[in-house]
């Protein structure tokens, strides 16, 4: 066993596991209902190949709606064993039947797992591992990552190598695993897992990156053929999770039309964003969207998309949406008002394990109050009846203490 076992993507009929090995092996997963453990389900079974870092993503379809599952992995015929929990859950069928459940999640970004002999010289930037022991502690339904979810390095932004190393590097931390063995995982990327530092379209290894995205996390579609753009529900929300790196166009360019998401990526977004009738609709992104300042890679540096984005999602009077992103190495809630209609909201996350930052430019849409320089996650709550539904949203740290907290009533995003 090299790493895992993770519980990706859940819906109401299918779930899926994924694990890896060191080596070539057979692997399957054996699951049940935990409230008739008697009767035993399979997976197919794999062989897990170097050609694809060993990894195995299997599929458990014999499940039905809103249950939880027990399961155990088994590799080459022999189980293994680990001193945690192993469980996933369905999704639960709620539409014209009942108000939809109560449920939490996590949201972060920015997850160095040191590695001296590849790391730069001096102090060691990735610290704090003890926050995925926090994390698994609040017991969340699922975990969002927002990107920066591994941090390549010069020696693997060349090769197909480099680059598998890294993911497999990162998803072995020993802190991580009883995370990822009990709660569902959904991921988007950002520049240091999609490629070097401020990276964009012209990055010349996008191809073999996004091939160890699709290894490596259990995300439940792909919209487009290039890139990690997805979407998923979670009860009566929804979470679009974009992809700010596939398509952007250089920081530098100014002789090109600058573009962050690109225009199929928006004008899917907008599609997207205009049907769904969610109550929350959470966009998510690698780095900030509302704030205004054009510093490093925020949205601001893209001005033209950004107001377009904006004022077609004003335009198309779409109700209740949400910004979660990370990047900027501090925790900050910023607040856009609008005239005519609700305020919107972004909520940054950052980081979790990586070297914190404090900024320095003016955001003077930061709600007072809400800036947070250390390492933290934060963990989102949503419940109540279906016309009266509430988000609380915590920032917390390392060691789970809440630094501050927000209440969002779907009725005040209308």
């Amino acid at each position: 066993m090299q790493s895992g076992p993770m519980v990706g993507y859940s819906d109401m009929r299918e779930v899926m596991l994924w694990a890896q090995t060191s080596q070539p092996a057979k692997v399957k997963f054996v699951y049940w209902d935990l409230a008739s453990p008697a009767k035993k389900f399979s997976t197919d079974e794999v062989n897990t190949q170097k050609q694809t870092a060993y990894t195995a993503r299997l599929i458990a379809d014999q499940v039905l709606p809103g249950k939880k599952y027990g399961y155990e992995l088994l590799i080459n015929g022999k189980k293994v064993a680990r001193p945690y929990p192993l469980e996933f859950q369905t999704q639960v069928l709620w539409q014209w039947r009942t108000d939809p459940p109560a449920f939490k999640f996590v949201f972060g970004s920015c997850a160095y797992v040191n590695e001296p002999e590849f790391d730069r010289p001096g102090q060691p930037y990735g610290a704090g591992y003890e926050i995925f022991t926090t994390i698994h502690q609040q017991k969340p339904d699922f975990m969002v990552w927002m990107g920066d979810n591994t941090y390549t390095r010069e020696g693997d932004w060349n090769t197909r190598t480099g680059v598998l190393h890294r993911y497999t590097h990162t998803r072995s931390l020993p802190e991580m695993q009883p995370l990822l063995a009990s709660t569902h995982h959904y991921a988007t990327w950002d520049d240091h897992d999609f490629g070097p530092d401020d990276s964009d379209r012209s990055f010349w290894l996008k191809p073999v990156t996004l091939e160890a995205f699709k290894l490596f996390w259990g995300n439940p579609n792909y919209i487009f053929d290039e890139g990690v753009t997805s979407t998923f529900h979670w009860a009566d929300v929804q979470f679009f999770m974009l992809d700010g790196r596939y398509f952007k166009s250089p920081n530098h360019n100014s002789v090109m039309e600058r573009t962050m998401l690109g225009k199929q990526q928006l004008d899917w977004l907008i599609d997207a964003l205009t049907y769904s009738k969610a109550t929350f609709k959470f966009i998510v992104i690698g780095g900030q969207v509302l704030n205004p300042a054009a510093v490093v890679e925020n949205y601001a540096t893209y001005p033209e998309e950004r107001e377009k984005l904006l004022r077609l999602i004003t335009a198309a009077k779409v109700p209740g949406v949400i910004f979660l992103d990370g990047d900027r190495h501090h925790a900050v809630l910023s607040k856009l008002e609008r005239d005519g209609t609700y305020p919107l909201y972004d909520f940054t996350a950052s980081p979790m394990t990586a070297g914190p930052a404090k900024p320095t430019e003016n955001n003077y849409l930061q709600v007072p109050g809400t800036l947070f320089t250390e390492r933290n996650f934060a963990l989102a709550e949503v419940s109540g009846p279906l016309k009266d539904r509430v988000l609380k949203v915590s920032i917390m740290d390392t060691q789970g203490k809440v630094i501050w907290m927000r209440e969002l009533k779907a009725s005040e995003l209308k």
